[in-house]
């Protein structure tokens, strides 16, 4: 078992930045992806960035591409999610969630059906 903790969310103005974080606990030797999800008010959940634990190639969605940066510290068991250049359609609540299987391919670390593990979710409100 993983459980996973976010924080770091906020209210924030447009423009600003946040740093999500992640800490992982248990199992997490059995970590293979870490991902980052959102579902802003009213929508789906949707993907916004992975991380593979062990070799660190990261992934993006395109609407998040050159603002956000997803790194982790192995050590700490913790995955950060940094967010620059913040729009009002960044608005959701932020969620991170773990696998233990090693996924490269958009088909899956893009899944939210996919990952076993969830943490609570931390809230994030870009202003005008």
């Amino acid at each position: 078992q993983v459980r996973l903790v976010e924080s770091g969310g906020g209210l924030v103005q447009a423009g600003g930045s946040l740093r999500l974080s992640c800490a992982a606990s248990g199992d997490t030797f059995d970590i293979g992806t870490m991902g980052w999800f959102r579902q802003p008010p009213g929508k789906e959940r949707e993907f916004v960035a992975a991380i593979i634990w062990s070799g660190g190639s990261t992934y993006y969605a395109d609407s998040v591409m050159g603002r956000f940066t997803v790194s982790r510290d192995n050590a700490k068991n913790t995955v950060y999610l940094q967010m620059d250049s913040l729009k009002l359609e960044d608005t959701a609540l932020y969620y991170c969630a773990a696998d233990p299987t090693v996924y490269r391919t958009n088909l899956y670390y893009t899944n939210s059906r996919i990952y076993d593990y969830w943490g609570q979710g931390t809230q994030v409100t870009v202003s005008s």
